[in-house]
């Protein structure tokens, strides 16, 4: 795996040409300001990408909000349905989601017009993120050394992955059981839901954006672990503490009172959390196998001495 490499392999304080900086024909290395127009063009070049997915987005977007956008907000998603299957099978009546008491409605008169724009963009962000990522990714990678490329290789493809999964996780399962909760919930029979447009988007893309970035925990662990900050024996030592906060963190982003809800929100984190003791241990044992090689090859060094 990517994440588990030998690292004496490829020893840590030799720097390739490859990690040094980009020289010129005439044999100089590039100067700050060179790298900084360096960095532009592939900021540019992500931007670009994010505006072509936005403009596709904003060419389809009354067919992406009347089966995207607007999905979770109808009785008949995904979702839902699956919900009145489990229904049947538990026999918790409850978990059926019938009817969705609430209207939207624009408030402003240019609500509607700029919600496309703003939806339009933030589409283009998500399907622009792999390539995005892999533009900045091209900028740093040169500056690495050999074993930490090598223990980083495939870092584009986990981070774009976990960022998918935790976006659709966001959109099947966080979305509609806050929504559903929201929608239904009454303080008085008199009092009637009408959202405004922006607050549901708002609600939408925050849930849908917050759940992908949650998801880069094993991505933070990785990170954190190659800078010696984070280790497998500290995230053991304090699973009950983290399971807690999972379950916090699930009980906010579902406001829904049932159990099975919590359950569907935290399941994935603890395992995300596991991931991350499982990625962390990667490291430490990558680490002091090379520390125990070098002390091997000074030992080597004496005797011949």
């Amino acid at each position: 795996m990517p994440l588990d490499q030998d690292f004496n392999e490829y020893p840590y304080d030799e720097p390739t040409q490859e990690h040094q900086d980009e020289p010129h024909e005439d044999g100089t290395e590039m100067s700050f300001l060179e790298h900084l127009e360096e960095l532009r063009w592939h900021i540019i070049r992500a931007l670009a990408a994010i505006l072509v997915f936005g403009l596709v987005a904003f060419i389809f977007i009354k067919d992406i909000y009347r089966v995207v956008i607007l999905g979770p907000s109808r009785p008949d998603f995904w979702t839902y349905q699956q919900m009145c299957k489990l229904a049947d099978f538990t026999g918790y009546a409850d978990l059926c989601v019938k009817k969705l008491d609430f209207k939207l409605q624009a408030l402003g008169m240019a609500d509607q017009f700029t919600m496309s724009i703003t939806s339009a963009v933030i589409i283009g962000l998500c399907f622009a993120f792999p390539y995005a990522f892999w533009e900045l990714w091209r900028f740093i990678k040169p500056g690495l050394r050999t074993s930490e490329r090598r223990a980083a290789r495939g870092a584009t493809f986990y981070v774009s992955m976990l960022f998918l999964m935790g976006l659709f996780f966001g959109y099947y399962i966080v979305s509609p059981l806050a929504i559903n909760f929201l929608a239904n919930y009454q303080l008085d029979e008199s009092i009637q839901n009408q959202y405004d447009i922006t607050s549901y988007i708002g609600t939408l893309i925050t849930l849908c954006v917050g759940c992908a970035i949650m998801f880069q925990m094993p991505v933070v662990a990785f990170v954190l672990s190659k800078v010696g900050v984070l280790t497998p024996s500290f995230m053991r030592a304090y699973r009950k503490h983290a399971f807690i906060v999972i379950l916090i963190i699930s009980g906010l982003i579902t406001p829904s009172p049932d159990i099975y809800s919590q359950v569907l929100v935290s399941l994935p984190l603890a395992i995300l959390y596991e991931v991350s003791i499982w990625v962390s241990g990667s490291i430490e044992r990558a680490r002091l196998k090379e520390l125990a090689e070098n002390a091997k090859n000074d030992v080597q060094n004496s005797d011949f001495s």
